[in-house]
């Protein structure tokens, strides 16, 4: 696997979004200011709650098949490689991570057997747009933490993507689940969400490094990234923090990131979260709060360590 300087562009975009003046121009200063050389796209697909059974992606809060194929074929134009990454969240509000189900079935509740199939639809949608328009990997999903253990039902998915997609094949796992995970050998790319403390990133690449030893699999951290907000350098996983604006507690955590993973072989790469559509004015990136990089300190680490990677 050619190492990923990767960029998540746009997550759970609404129709429409793709389409409108500026994105394009987005998706080529995101490569040109980064030196990104791999861009995910992320179409979301919705469920009521965690124990909904039905995911609806034909809605206008989910970008339309027409604009996504043309991203697809904007961002390999530029030179990019491309990857998708159908991913489905809960329209309460709840996390997608606690979507869960009763390991027995019974009579009138909810079950495994009718979201899995519902999530095989959903994903069988955008594996067969990845196979037609070239995409380089297929990722099957993200951070579906209490739905892991149904092993039987995760490789049943895997085999009827292959059926319809022939490029590398990945599942991205949560942060601190990577070992949790026992069939990773039904994919040809390991990844997860490294969103890890500043400081603790030796240690939980330790702890990775053994998963990958153990299954013998290319490894990416299909997510990556840390607010720029007082205090998310410590948890960068919780987009509730709230503070002061910390630009440069942000690129202090990117640096610290980047070191670590600079020093692992088997590291190969990483996506981070996130680079908008539609940006923002240069003059308020210092105020903002959020897991931008555009126009921060940060964006600079990004620039100054992808050009090294892909040299």
């Amino acid at each position: 696997m050619e190492y990923i300087c990767g960029v998540t562009f746009a997550p759970f975009a609404c129709a429409g979004a793709f389409f409108k003046p500026g994105a394009k121009e987005s998706l080529a200063m995101m490569k040109e200011r980064t030196g990104a050389n791999f861009v995910i796209f992320v179409p979301g697909g919705l469920q009521e709650t965690p124990q909904s059974e039905e995911i609806c992606f034909t809605s206008k809060a989910t970008m339309e098949d027409d604009e996504l194929i043309a991203m697809i074929e904007y961002a390999k134009e530029i030179g990019l490689r491309v990857a998708l990454k159908p991913t489905v969240n809960c329209k309460n509000g709840t996390w997608r991570a606690h979507i869960n189900f009763f390991d027995e079935d019974v009579p009138c509740e909810p079950k495994w057997g009718n979201w899995f199939a519902s999530y095989t639809a959903f994903q069988l949608h955008y594996a067969k747009i990845a196979e037609q328009h070239d995409c380089e990997m297929f990722i099957a999903g993200c951070e579906m933490v209490m739905s892991e253990h149904r092993e039987a039902e995760w490789r049943r998915l895997l085999s009827d993507i292959r059926q319809v997609y022939h490029g590398l094949l990945s599942y991205n796992t949560d942060k601190y689940q990577e070992h949790r995970v026992n069939w990773w050998d039904a994919v040809d790319v390991i990844s997860s969400s490294g969103y890890y403390p500043y400081g603790d990133w030796e240690n939980q690449l330790d702890r990775i490094e053994t998963v990958v030893n153990r299954f013998q699999k290319p490894f990416f951290f299909a997510e990556t990234g840390c607010m720029s907000v007082k205090g998310s350098k410590e948890v960068p996983n919780d987009w509730c923090v709230r503070g002061d604006a910390d630009p440069k507690g942000q690129a202090e955590w990117y640096e610290d990131m980047f070191n670590a993973c600079s020093k692992r072989d088997w590291v190969g790469g990483m996506a981070l979260w996130s680079w908008d559509a539609k940006l923002y004015q240069e003059r308020s990136a210092k105020t903002r709060m959020d897991y931008e990089i555009y126009a921060k300190p940060a964006e600079k680490v990004v620039k100054k360590y992808y050009d090294i990677f892909n040299k």
